[in-house]
């Protein structure tokens, strides 16, 4: 199992318990690939470097978690096509 980082950049016009959902949502993405999940951490509202959609804040989330080497890669297509994430990364943690 190898160590991953998940951030996600989530539309900050969304609710709070929409914004909750879309980053459950995602968790649930990397426990259905055998992930476990060691933290997540919520950054809260940011500005934007540059305007994505027309918006210039998003609130950031960064999802720790430990998963088989193909995970990855299915995390990131099911990621890719949600509504409310803006942007989206997956990296390698160093062991």
């Amino acid at each position: 199992m190898n160590k991953y980082e998940l951030a996600l950049v989530v539309n900050a016009k969304l609710e709070d318990e929409a914004r909750a959902a879309v980053v459950e949502k995602a968790k649930g993405y990397i426990t259905r690939y055998n992930g476990n999940i060691t933290e997540v951490e919520e950054w809260g509202k940011k500005r934007l470097a540059y305007e994505i959609q027309k918006m210039r804040e998003g609130y950031y989330y960064f999802i720790q978690f430990e998963a088989d080497p193909t995970a990855p890669a299915e995390i990131e297509r099911h990621v890719r096509i949600m509504d409310n994430v803006l942007r989206y990364l997956v990296v390698k943690k160093e062991a």
